[in-house]
Formats: C-alpha cells, sequence, structure tokens
C-alpha cells in the first residue's frame, strides 16, 4: 500500500503523539522460502557469496575510502565523544524495506551489520502495509473479473454468480503476511546480519541504547529507518473496529454495508477497490476541490471515469471531516463535515463505519535526537541530499543518516530502500546522490495507475522558469493489441519531455499493469536516456509494453544525437 499524501483534515488538525511502545513502523523486503530471493518491495538479488568476502582486508580498504570522503562534513557535532572501537561498521534502526535494503547492500560492501527492530521483523510492509494489502486486492481483482458478465461474455465465458468467505480472504491476507515475515527473518540472519530487539534510543555520537535495558551498542555509523504510521487529525476517534485506520481495515474483520473513506489519495483508491468488489458502498470525502489530488490531473480525470463513477461511490469534495464519532449503542458512524473555505457546517453523514486514509505521520519520538541536538521538522527528521542528519544548527551529523519515511522526501517503500543503498556507497567512500525524479510510484487499483517525474502542470511550471519547451505524448491503450485481447483497452499513457533535448521529465499510465510498465520509462530517467536513443528499442509483439513505444516513437524531438544526462537531481 503506498502512502498518500493527500489530506482530508480540519485545519487546526496535527499529527497526534505517537508513543514508541505503541507503534512500530517499518516495511521490509521478504523473501521466497526456498531460494531465500530477496527481489521483493523493489530490492535486488542478494548473492549468498558475499559473507565469505575476506573481512578483514575490505574493511581496512572502507575505512581508508570513508576517511576521505569524511573531509566533505561541514561540521562536527561536539555532543558527546565517540567511542574508539565500534560493535559494528553499521547499526540500522528499523528493519524496514529502507533498512534491509540498506543492510543487505552493507553486507554485499563487507560490513559488519545489524538492525535493531522493536516490533516484529517486516513492519508495516510486511504486516499492515505492501504485502497484506496485495492480497485483498488481488482478490478484489478476481471477483470484478468473476462479476463483469458483460467482460465475461464478450470472451465467449459463462461463470455462476461468484461469492466469497470473508474469512477466508482475511486469512490469505494473514497468512501471506506471516510466511513472508519468517522468511525475512531468516534470510536476514542467513546474511549474517545481527536483529537485534527493542526499541533504539540513540544516546549521543556513535552509541545507541537497545531497548529498556541498559544495553549500549557502538556503531561507526547509524541509519535512522523507523518509518511512518497511519495519521489521524484531531476530532477523529479510532476503535479500531468502525472508525479504523489501514492497520485494521488490512485484518478486514468485516465488510460494512456503507463505508466513509477520508482521503481519496493512494491508501483510500485501494481500498475503495477492495470494499467495493466486495459489495460496500463508498462515500469519499476528500478536503480538495478534486479527488486524487496528489495524481496528473488528466489521468485522474479518466480514473475517475473508470473507478469511481461505475462503482457505487460517491464523494464529498472540498469539505474537512472536523469530528468523527464511532458506533456506539445501536447507532452509526457519525461524521462532521465542514466547507474547507468557509469553515462552515457542510453536512452530517451516518455510516456504518469509516476508515481515516490522510496519509502517514514520521515514527520518529522517542529516538534521542535531543542528544545530539537534533530536532525534527513537522515531525520529520531533516536530512541534505546525501540523507545525512542536520542539527539545529544547520550542520551535519556526522555519521548518522535517516532514510524513508522518517525523513519525509520521498514516502514510498522503495524509496527508502534506494536511499538507504545510497548511504551505505556513502559510507563506503563513493559518492552517491539519489535521483528521486526516477522513482516510480503506483496504486494497485482495477485498472492500476503508475507515474514517474514530473505531473504536466508541474513540468510546464519548470519550462516555463527555466525556459524551454514542453511537450506531451499521448496513446491509448485501446492501440494496443495485448489490451484488446484481454478486453481492457481503457487506458491511457502519456509522456512529458522537452522537445529540445529529448529529456523524458515525467511519465502517467492508466490501464492493465501499469504498475509494471512503467520501470521502462524511471530506468530511462534514472540513465539519463533520451527519447531519441530509447525509440530504437525493440518491444516484443504483442505486448502492453509496445505502450510505451508507442509513446516513445510519438514523441517529437528536435535532437538527433545525445549525451546522456547523468547529473544527479536531489529533491
Amino acid at each position: 500500500m503506498q502512502s498518500s499524501l493527500s489530506l482530508s483534515v480540519s485545519p487546526s488538525s496535527s499529527a497526534a503523539t505517537i508513543s514508541r511502545s505503541q507503534h512500530s513502523s517499518h516495511c521490509v523486503p521478504v523473501t521466497t522460502a526456498g531460494s531465500l530471493n530477496l527481489r521483493f518491495c523493489g530490492l535486488r538479488r542478494e548473492a549468498f557469496g558475499v559473507s565469505s568476502l575476506k573481512h578483514n582486508y575490505t574493511h581496512q580498504r572502507v575505512q581508508l575510502s570513508r576517511q576521505r570522503y569524511s573531509k566533505k562534513v561541514s561540521a562536527v557535532s561536539d555532543n558527546g565523544t565517540p567511542p574508539k572501537s565500534f560493535d559494528y561498521d553499521l547499526l540500522i534502526i528499523g528493519a524496514g524495506v529502507g533498512g534491509h535494503g540498506a543492510a543487505l547492500h552493507a553486507v554485499e560492501k563487507g560490513l559488519k551489520t545489524a538492525i535493531v527492530e522493536g516490533d516484529v521483523v517486516g513492519g508495516t510492509c510486511v504486516n499492515r502495509g505492501c504485502v497484506p494489502s496485495k492480497a485483498l486486492l488481488a482478490v478484489s481483482g478476481r471477483m470484478r473479473e468473476l462479476q463483469s458478465d458483460h467482460h465475461l461474455k464478450s470472451l465467449g465465458l459463462q461463470v455462476a454468480a461468484a461469492g466469497y468467505d470473508r474469512q477466508g480472504v482475511a486469512d490469505h491476507a494473514n497468512n501471506l503476511a506471516t510466511k513472508i515475515r519468517s522468511n525475512l527473518t531468516n534470510s536476514l540472519k542467513a546474511l549474517g546480519v545481527d536483529i537485534l530487539t527493542g526499541f533504539g534510543t540513540i544516546l549521543g555520537p556513535q552509541r545507541v541504547k537497545v531497548g529498556s535495558s541498559n544495553k549500549i551498542v557502538t556503531a561507526k555509523d547509524i541509519i535512522i529507518a523507523t518509518g511512518s504510521v497511519p495519521f489521524v487529525p484531531k476530532g477523529i476517534e479510532v476503535d479500531g473496529k468502525t472508525v479504523i485506520t489501514s492497520d485494521h481495515a488490512l485484518k478486514l474483520e468485516s465488510v460494512p454495508d456503507w463505508i466513509a473513506i477520508v482521503g481519496s489519495g493512494y491508501i483510500g483508491l485501494e481500498f475503495s477497490d477492495v470494499y467495493t468488489a466486495l459489495g460496500s458502498e463508498v462515500t469519499f470525502i476528500e478536503a480538495l476541490d478534486q479527488l486524487m489530488p496528489g495524481f496528473d490531473p488528466e489521468i485522474s480525470k479518466l480514473a475517475q471515469r473508470v473507478l469511481i463513477n461505475p462503482r457505487k461511490i460517491d464523494y464529498h469534495t472540498g469539505v474537512f471531516a472536523t469530528k468523527i464519532t464511532p458506533a456506539k449503542n445501536g447507532n452509526p458512524v457519525i461524521i462532521e463535515l465542514i466547507d474547507a473555505k468557509t469553515k462552515e457546517p457542510k453536512d452530517t453523514l451516518e455510516v456504518d463505519a469509516a476508515l481515516i486514509a490522510t496519509g502517514r505521520a514520521p515514527f520518529t519520538q522517542g529516538l534521542g535526537l535531543e542528544n545530539i541536538d537534533v530536532e525534527t521538522q513537522r515531525g520529520f527528521v531533516p536530512v541534505d541530499e546525501r540523507m545525512q542528519v542536520i542539527d539545529k544548527k544547520g550542520n551535519l551529523v556526522p555519521h548518522l543518516y535517516c532514510i524513508g519515511d522518517a525523513n519525509g522526501k520521498m514516502m514510498l517503500a522503495h524509496a527508502a530502500s534506494a536511499q538507504g543503498i545510497s548511504v551505505v556507497e556513502q559510507v563506503t567512500g563513493r559518492d552517491h546522490v539519489l535521483n528521486h525524479l526516477s522513482i516510480p510510484a503506483a496504486c494497485f487499483t482495477h485498472p492500476e495507475i503508475s507515474m514517474v517525474g514530473l505531473t504536466e502542470p508541474q513540468a510546464r511550471e519548470k519550462g516555463k522558469n527555466e525556459g524551454f519547451e514542453v511537450l506531451v505524448a499521448k496513446t491509448s491503450f485501446k492501440a494496443n493489441t495485448k489490451a484488446l485481447a484481454e478486453n481492457e483497452g481503457e487506458g491511457l499513457a502519456k509522456m512529458i519531455y522537452r522537445p529540445d533535448n529529448g529529456e523524458i521529465l515525467g511519465v502517467h499510465i492508466f490501464g492493465l499493469h501499469a504498475a509494471d510498465l512503467i520501470h521502462e520509462a524511471s530506468n530511462a530517467i534514472a540513465l539519463g536516456t533520451r527519447i531519441q536513443d530509447i525509440k530504437f528499442a525493440v518491444h516484443a509483439h504483442p505486448t502492453l509494453s509496445e505502450v510505451l513505444d508507442e509513446l516513445f516513437k510519438l514523441a517529437k524531438v528536435k535532437a538527433q544525437s545525445s549525451v546522456p544526462l547523468n547529473e544527479p537531481v536531489a529533491v
């Protein structure tokens, strides 16, 4: 499940105080039981010969290279004295996708590595996010196929009425999470990564206390990777039964007849797909004037026509949910709405349940940041473009980094992993800056939505400010043979680009398997490949990949030769 940055809340709302004894939000990639293949949540395959490297030699080489890199640090904190010897080369607080990605890369680089985890291994992604949500969405996808008489008849199929067992669906999601959590734990141990159980609290430079005991661990470098938790605005009372967050919804303890979803970003859209497929009626409550405000406007318009209008979904836009009261004593859930602009009372809804999908809040309280003179900004740990933590005086804190949702740069699981890998590159002597504009995102509705880079309005604004022309190429899934064979021609792909030099500024896809198709575009942006070069790439026919091929060929690029855009872009 992706994080939504769309907030449907009252203007006085702020993130609730989060106790570290209550939640831990780490999202971890997973492994298969037999081969320990680690290619999940955007992580690359790990070779198990890594641990047999000659550690002493590698460590000495790493230390020399890191000494050269350390000269680039602009300031050194004077809070405490760092230890002269260390228990680990790298200590990661949080066994999430970011922490796991960093650990894999650190092992590959020959670093002695440990992960501190205060909750079950797997955190949000495995236990309360990416993994169980995709299990539920797999069910909703199958249900939609079986319920679409028109679609089935067009393929010559006849199917009896489809039904489902709620507990069976819930068990599918829970069993998947349990299996992957076990595989993940075993894979980390097989890699030689120490898993230290307990909450990690930074005591000073390169020192971390683990758990409630007095156990203190030292490390040459430390990465904060504590992730995020569901954001619940003030005025909303969550009881976990009738007023719920995504954490509760993934357990699927009930399928209400009518559920209100507060927020129409990634999380809200995906759950609307699940609930409507299982028979619920849905009402969206969105603070902004349009649904899906974080998406490219043209994609949002088409997605609303396909994902919202034909289904049992209505919506209220431009309103705040100022108060939500759980169902009690036979009474329904009561939602009080006010106009987002005038703040005047607008409406009162009575529903069976309410899902709060107003985004996520960084999980950074109790980390001991005050011990190293660091102040959070709206809960996020401030970092530079290399993920190095910045103290309240504006100085870089030596040997301390923060990745993933906790720094707020890009609240996506695979972005956290990429940031973690980037940090390991730096601490082993190779300067590296991650291009966040090359990181794709996806919403796993039916059909799917995916994107990378800038939206069309963002690109046009950038072009206006920097003085270059912006053009758009578009193609429909109705022009793709494979999509038509599947009878899934409803979809659109668009590419925003610079005609003067062929640079891809953004790609947005709505249609069958959009989440898989986006990576050709994201990799092109990451590698600096220009349109006039990639248009000569050959795509198998008939495949959905030809949707991207069509985009590249439709582009009107003036330049005939190119130089790869290899400059790093920091966001």
